[in-house]
């Protein structure tokens, strides 16, 4: 079967590896559908191995080579033997985290901060970047008539931003900003506007702010052009914002995330930063504001998404920018989306034949 694995930086390669058997208990085999490029695959790529283990990982034994691909939809095959959650034929969206279930975390339902955690198409032998792969039957929900197989492929994305928006526990008549629209903060613009918010978006790169101008949110700012801080408090009595999603992962961002936000405000560093950010602890205290982490995603939050996609509320698929064959996955995929001139937002690789 064709699948997109990757050897080593800067070289990933669409070849034919050995197909899955039959699924094992408490397995499904399924034929991925659309599968998205993360911003993980793409630091991968750049400069791995990085996630992708140099050594047997202690959950999966994956090493080396590796499969790619976390966020996708899939039709299930076949299921293995105690499966009844879902059948074979079935549309499905996949839940990439994999845990061990008895470290400290996991008994406290804090599964995605497991001590050995692993996922799909970063730590395990199969990915969703190829023609099938096996996955664990709890790993996967099933996708409602009202859900497109596109839209299932976007839910694992769609989970990242609401937990980021979650953290930052958003109300309805919020004044939110959000820092960075790349495809988390596309998203997170998406579900805090859901929620009643106000939204402000800062975004330098054109072709992403206009994309979330076409979304028809809220205001969306040039911080090389605007004194975000300072227009947002003009605009707020002087008071700022309630809320920071802080979704690029940049120094200036979080300096302007607590620049902005009011006196006990809450911000949410959900970009995840490759390098030491320096702030001000003085001024986090003085107006008792809270930074929150977020790592991944609550990992039952697959129905809830769906859900919300289900009803409208969430239209996630708004951020896809471009849909490409597997075999374009390079070119198309990785390479113009780490391009400085690459004129797409969000890539979904048509991923099963």
């Amino acid at each position: 079967m064709r699948a997109a694995v990757f050897h080593g930086a800067g070289d990933i390669r669409v070849e034919e590896v050995t197909a899955p058997g039959a699924p094992r208990a408490g397995e499904v085999l399924v034929r991925p559908l659309w599968c998205g490029i993360c911003g993980t695959d793409l630091h991968e790529y750049a400069q791995g191995p990085i996630v992708i283990p140099r050594e047997p990982h202690p959950l999966t034994g994956a090493c080396g080579s590796q499969i790619l691909g976390h966020e996708f939809s899939a039709e299930v095959v076949e299921v293995g033997e105690g499966v009844t959650a879902v059948r074979s034929g079935e549309r499905v969206s996949v839940m990439p985290l994999l845990s061990c279930g008895h470290c400290y975390f996991c008994r406290r339902g804090l599964n995605h901060l497991c001590r050995t955690m692993a996922a799909v198409g970063l730590s395990y032998q199969w990915g969703g970047i190829a023609d099938l792969a096996i996955v664990p039957a709890v790993n996967v929900t099933a996708l409602p008539d009202g859900v497109s197989d596109l839209q299932g492929a976007v839910v694992e994305p769609g989970a990242v931003a609401t937990y980021g928006v979650d953290t930052a526990r958003v109300r309805p008549g919020d004044n939110v900003l959000i820092t960075g629209a790349g495809p988390i903060g596309a998203l997170a613009s998406l579900y805090a506007a859901s929620l009643g918010a106000n939204v402000f978006v800062s975004e330098v790169n054109p072709v992403r702010a206009a994309l979330v101008r076409s979304f028809d949110v809220g205001v969306v700012l040039d911080p090389t052009a605007v004194d975000v801080p300072g227009w947002l408090r003009d605009r707020t009595d002087g008071i700022g914002v309630d809320a920071v999603i802080e979704c690029s992962g940049n120094e200036r961002a979080l300096q302007a995330a607590i620049a902005s936000v009011r006196s006990a405000g809450r911000i949410s560093q959900t970009g995840l930063h490759t390098k030491a950010a320096a702030i001000d602890p003085m001024v986090i205290s003085e107006h008792d504001i809270t930074i929150s982490g977020t790592w991944c995603f609550p990992v039952t939050d697959w129905p809830r998404i769906i859900d919300l996609i289900d009803r409208g509320r969430y239209p996630v698929e708004k951020v896809v920018t471009a849909q490409i064959a597997l075999e374009d996955v390079v070119a198309q995929g990785f390479d113009t989306l780490l391009s400085p001139t690459g004129d797409q937002v969000k890539v979904l690789v048509r991923a099963g034949s």
